[in-house]
């Protein structure tokens, strides 16, 4: 495996996934895929396979981790945990097609995003595979918060969520 991991989350992980970029990493969305296929795909991609079937993640051994709960912030745990991961701004990735973020200048976001963002912000992103733009608005302090709270690992006294 590369030194940050990769993952690839099943059809019932969609939220997993998306939060997952938001952290900063490369996490696959296998939505409508076979498991065969995407046993293939986490093999020859390098990927951890994160899933909620239990068959599934016996089929592909060590290289995937079964996610028992249906709660996001214990899924966000316990990968975090798992994987000994840490939220990474500079490398938060698009949420919708897992892209790379291409940091954008205001002029260029014009037209792109809301005159709202564009009046209370200098800094834009763009999704280099789907266009996508995003940029670091009042939201951003509630998802920074919540990425903190599930990657602080609760065995070495951190804090965790509820």
């Amino acid at each position: 495996m590369s030194e940050r991991p990769r993952f690839a989350a099943d059809e019932m992980l969609g939220s997993l996934a998306r939060w997952l970029r938001l952290m900063g990493y490369d996490t696959m969305y296998a939505k409508d895929v076979e498991d065969s296929k995407i046993l293939e795909i986490a093999r020859e991609e390098n990927r951890y396979l994160l899933t909620r079937d239990k068959e599934l993640s016996q089929r592909i051994g060590e290289q995937g981790l079964y996610v028992e709960s249906d709660d996001l912030d214990e899924q966000l745990v316990r990968v975090s945990a798992r994987y000994n991961l840490e939220p990474d701004p500079d490398k938060t990735r698009c949420t919708v097609c897992n892209g790379e973020l291409r940091t954008v200048t205001k002029e260029e976001a014009v037209g792109h995003v809301p005159e709202g963002a564009l009046e209370n912000n200098t800094v834009f992103y763009v999704c280099t595979e789907c266009g996508k733009y995003y940029w670091r608005g009042s939201h951003w302090k509630n998802i920074s918060k919540r990425l903190q709270d599930v990657s602080a690992d609760p065995l070495k006294g951190g804090s965790s969520p509820r």
